[in-house]
């Protein structure tokens, strides 16, 4: 991709209304654009990023026999009654409206319900279970808060994944399966070593849940950590969880964390309450298990965002940055657009993903818009070098550019 034929352009001065980091550089370098506090659209920059996260968590639950699928978005009023869960008092996130006949409908917040009604058909014997599957889809959620950029959205993308089983042995070995596939989502993503599992309240969804935590002091969250014993609980459930499992207060260390991930155990409760069941081995009639387990997948850009930009801009880890290289040209001598032309053509005949700063800008105003863009690699092309026959490497993360022969630039990016 040529930055010259880019949709959108970075702007000079992050924007005003904003309070967050991570909206006000993913905003000013051009990944996602705000229509209304909470609500934002993701630009083709932004678009990658978030196709990159989700490629990660897909791979990831496809290999815990995870299948793909996709819910509506519009639930009916009846179903959610059955659980109680229509009631605002119980949960007062939804976004409701009406249709033509006046008929009263919800805007997806979750899907554990429809989920079950959906197993009532497919599953009917205990030969049908244990079954997974998940889905990448917006949620609306009627926040009252919606300070924190994407990393709290009144609309979001989520990966919502749903398993249901024959007993409750079988719901917690799989549950641990789910566990340690989070724990390899966040490592690939670059976060795996400030993320833990966290015990907290379940909210409109059980008496318990885990979460997984990133530290991060634009967090929302307030987390009581042990590192060496990998050990981490919410404030909110922090006299429980002392008392629950022995837990000493002071080797906890208070931090400021971001909700990155969540899993919760139903149990039999909504099947029972759904009236939902399977014939079993020996013929009777049980209760089918559930578990939900959610990913916020453009939270989690967020926190990415937020955690590890520094003062030029965006830092991305290698395997969710939108190109992994940018090419600046410096110069309009011939034979320097000549190479970053060149240059462009062999790294995307080699599946590298380029970004080609080709505009007619000063070189610092480019090396400026690498720096806030984020991209991994930045190599530059200028007279001065093209002299000596080297061209100009230097990675986001680090200080000091090296100057190489173009094949061993394309041995770095390609390896």
């Amino acid at each position: 991709m040529k930055l010259s034929k880019l949709f959108t352009k970075t702007i000079k001065n992050p924007p005003a209304d904003e309070t967050a980091k991570n909206a006000k550089l993913l905003i000013q370098a051009g990944y996602i654009h705000k229509e209304m506090a909470g609500v934002y659209a993701y630009l083709p920059l932004g678009l990658r990023v978030v196709e990159k996260i989700k490629n990660i968590v897909r791979e990831e639950m496809n290999a815990i026999d995870g299948q793909e699928l996709i819910m509506t978005n519009l639930q009916p009023k009846d179903l959610w009654e059955t659980t109680s869960r229509w009631d605002d008092e119980v949960v007062d996130v939804w976004f409701k409206t009406k249709l033509k006949d006046d008929s009263e409908v919800g805007l997806a917040w979750s899907h554990e319900e429809p989920i079950m009604r959906m197993a009532e058909k497919y599953i009917s014997s205990y030969k049908d279970l244990p079954a997974s599957v998940y889905q990448f889809q917006t949620k609306l959620r009627n926040e009252l808060r919606a300070k924190s950029g994407i990393m709290r959205g009144r609309e979001f993308l989520m990966k919502d994944m749903y398993s249901m089983h024959a007993s409750a042995e079988d719901l917690d070995e799989y549950y641990e399966k789910v566990k340690v596939a989070y724990q390899k989502i966040y490592q690939r993503l670059g976060i795996g070593d400030d993320t833990y599992v966290t015990f907290a309240s379940g909210g409109a969804f059980t008496k318990f849940s885990h979460e997984f935590q990133t530290i991060c002091e634009a967090g929302e969250d307030v987390l009581y950590v042990n590192r060496e014993q990998n050990i981490a609980v919410n404030e909110e459930v922090l006299e429980e969880a002392i008392k629950e499992f022995g837990i000493k207060r002071d080797q906890l260390e208070k931090v400021k964390s971001a909700e990155v991930g969540n899993i919760f155990n139903f149990g039999a409760d909504k099947s029972e309450t759904m009236d939902i069941s399977f014939t079993d081995q020996d013929g009777s009639s049980k209760p089918i298990h559930l578990a939900s387990y959610g990913i916020g997948i453009t939270r989690v850009m967020g926190v990415l965002a937020e955690k590890l930009a520094d003062e030029k801009g965006i830092v991305w880890p290698e395997n969710v940055a939108p190109y992994r290289v940018v090419i600046c040209a410096l110069g309009d001598e011939p034979e320097v657009t000549k190479q970053a032309d060149e240059l462009y053509d062999k790294l995307v005949s080699s599946k590298v993903e380029v970004l080609y700063d080709d505009r007619d800008l000063r070189p610092g105003q480019k090396f400026s818009d690498a720096d806030l863009l984020g991209i991994p690699y930045r190599l530059v092309v200028s007279k001065k070098n093209l002299d000596s026959g080297k061209i100009e490497i230097k990675k986001r993360t680090e200080t000091e550019p090296k100057i190489l022969d173009i094949d061993d630039i394309l041995e770095v990016l390609v390896a």
